[in-house]
């Protein structure tokens, strides 16, 4: 028999990109006294990862607990929050999560409104037919229209769907920043009205205590100590450390397995626990082969629980031994051997990527959501010590049985200055975007909508960026699959390339420069077919960056010292990854990033371009 445990809520924070999830978490575990009165806490605690912090957004979706006394009964009530990536690369983040928990908080900026990852966000959900709590959060900025959020928010529910009972949602206001709440504009000084809003509005778990038990491994993560670990939620029955149970694989086989170790969520820790009952999100540590997705079921009486289902990737590239003639000097692992190791163990836990061997056996095709996500991928192997190329990443085409080709397209949405509109729109077109919509939004900047194809979108947020000096906005997502769209204008630009190997010289680069925008400076080392900067000229420019400027007398050296540079472009990974061209790829080293041509030689590059033979 089914009961609803009162003991129990399990809920998931969503939002759009940088709308305050982490930081309200940071307040609802100060608040529920989960820091000891003297701990020195850091801000967006939740974000443990170095690539959280550094990049200031959630990547992976992570587990905490508190504890809270029932408004009515008085009874103590343990809330198992999951804080989710807001960012759309993520998504397969959000779309396993919403498998744990029987309720959201959905989080909604009072300035700026829903936004495009709102929208995805709220959609999982809603097909999940999540009960939802609306936060409008960031009272504190200046710029807020409560009005008009509201209203915004309420649009984007019956737009995507929501039934009556889903759009009978609450309301909270909230600062998260100062931890406070109210159940109108007029915030109390605590985020009492949040969590009693929680505990009344949100259902617990629906379980059956009585029956075998089951449990859906929805996150993996690894333990030095315990080994592979399993979290996910049990929707029956009881586990009791040292069980004997079943692991239900996705080709329908079965595997005796035992749960060594059960851990259940208190605080941001995770505490050692004999047995655990059906409502509740824990971890079980010990385990061997597991996938996300597996349901773990007793051996009396094994069910397997319906399979996590997300959206397939849109993007792939290539992952490669490095072939440059600086290969091999800097990573700890460069062999094909390790780097399909280490993409095989990510397909654990990631289960958004894809992974194929290809007819060469040093390069292997990886597929993902987007850009970010496989961006993401990429700086963590590096930091790992691997060594490794990866191609341009391009959009990934299917193909029906009538033999029509069908690719990914994208909403996009553009904050910017009204000055950068015309330019934003050229841009676009040439990459076969379509505006669907142009507005004034109140702080004086031009939203403008474009539906595009994917294909389009790839290199587009570096250019974009250098077209609005910095100053636009630019959030997109899925939204299915179109007939494939004609040929898509990347960029009006071509590569300088060194024709030389050696260190780059002073002179050398002044000649480079007079030429377009450098990306290196004196005394880095090169190589032939090696990209150094970017010209303006529709063909690529070979010059000899080491060349040294033959002094005839002592006034000719000192004037040479006075020889000056600009200051080359200084470009991030993702900067990178968008810039490559179809015939460029990008060398990744534990120090180093350089973008280089497929083909170093620079007459046999030069021969395959016009011949397309070597």
């Amino acid at each position: 028999m089914e009961i609803e445990r009162k003991d129990i809520r399990n809920i998931a924070i969503i939002a759009h990109v940088d709308h305050g999830k982490t930081t309200l978490i940071d307040s609802m575990l100060r608040q529920a006294k989960v820091f000891r009165q003297n701990q020195k806490l850091v801000e967006r605690v939740m974000d443990s990862n170095d690539l959280e912090r550094e990049r200031g957004i959630t990547i992976l979706a992570k587990n905490a607990s508190i504890t809270l006394p029932d408004p009515e009964t008085g009874e103590l009530v343990k809330l198992n929050i999951v804080d989710t990536p807001g960012h759309a690369d993520f998504g397969g983040e959000v779309e396993r999560i919403m498998n744990m928990v029987d309720g959201v908080l959905l989080l909604v900026d009072a300035a700026e409104g829903p936004k495009p990852q709102t929208r995805f966000v709220l959609k999982q959900a809603i097909a999940k037919n999540l009960k939802t709590i609306v936060v409008i959060n960031k009272l504190d900025r200046k710029d807020i229209n409560i009005e008009q959020t509201v209203n915004a928010t309420f649009d984007l529910f019956v737009e995507l769907g929501a039934n009556n009972e889903i759009l009978d949602f609450p309301i909270i206001y909230a600062e998260g920043l100062t931890g406070r709440a109210g159940r109108q504009p007029e915030l109390e000084d605590s985020l009492m009205p949040l969590f009693e809003t929680i505990l009344t509005e949100i259902p617990g778990p629906t379980v059956d205590m009585h029956n075998q038990f089951q449990m859906l491994v929805t996150n993996l993560s690894y333990d030095e100590y315990s080994g592979v670990t399993a979290t996910g939620r049990i929707y029956a029955g009881t586990i009791r450390a040292n069980d004997p149970m079943l692991r239900m694989k996705a080709d329908g086989g079965q595997e005796r397995l035992q749960a060594k170790y059960i851990y259940a969520y208190q605080g941001l820790d995770m505490k050692l626990v004999d047995e655990a009952e059906a409502g509740d999100i824990v971890t079980i540590a010990g385990l061997k082969d597991i996938q996300i997705g597996d349901t773990l079921s007793s051996i009396e009486n094994p069910v397997a629980l319906p399979r996590i289902e997300v959206q397939q990737p849109t993007v792939r590239m290539t992952f490669g031994v490095n072939t440059s003639p600086l290969g091999g000097r800097e990573g700890k692992w460069s062999t094909s051997r390790k780097i399909l190791e280490r993409l095989n163990e990510e397909l654990r836990k990631n289960i958004s990527l894809r992974v194929e061997e290809t007819d060469q056996k040093d390069v292997f095709l990886v597929s993902g959501r987007g850009e970010l996500h496989l961006g993401i991928l990429i700086e963590t192997m590096r930091r790992e010590g691997y060594e490794f190329q990866v191609s341009r990443p391009e959009a990934i085409l299917i193909e029906n049985e009538q033999g029509e080709k069908f690719e990914p397209f994208e909403e996009v949405h553009i904050d910017v200055d009204p000055n950068y509109v015309g330019a934003v729109v050229e841009m676009l077109g040439q990459r076969r975007g379509q505006m669907d919509d142009m507005r004034n939004n109140t702080d004086g900047t031009t939203h403008l909508t474009f539906t595009i194809p994917t294909r389009g979108l790839l290199g587009f947020r570096y250019r974009f960026l250098n077209a609005t000096h910095g100053k636009g906005i630019l959030n997109s997502f899925y939204i299915g699959e179109r007939p494939l769209e004609g040929t898509v204008v990347s960029r009006n630009s071509s590569s300088i390339t060194a024709i030389e190997d050696g260190v780059a010289t002073t002179f050398g680069l002044k000649n480079a420069e007079q030429r377009g925008i450098l990306f290196i400076s004196p005394g880095e080392e090169v190589y032939e077919g090696m990209i150094v900067g970017e010209t303006a000229r529709a063909q690529e420019l070979a010059i000899n960056v080491a060349k040294k400027k033959h002094l005839t007398n002592m006034r000719q050296s000192i004037r040479d010292l006075d020889e000056r540079l600009d200051p080359p472009r200084q470009m991030s990974l993702d900067e990178m990854i968008e810039y490559l061209g179809p015939d460029d790829l990008l060398e990744v080293t534990p120090q180093n990033l350089r973008m280089r041509k497929r083909i170093l030689n620079t007459h046999d590059r030069l021969r395959f371009e016009k011949t397309g033979n070597l």
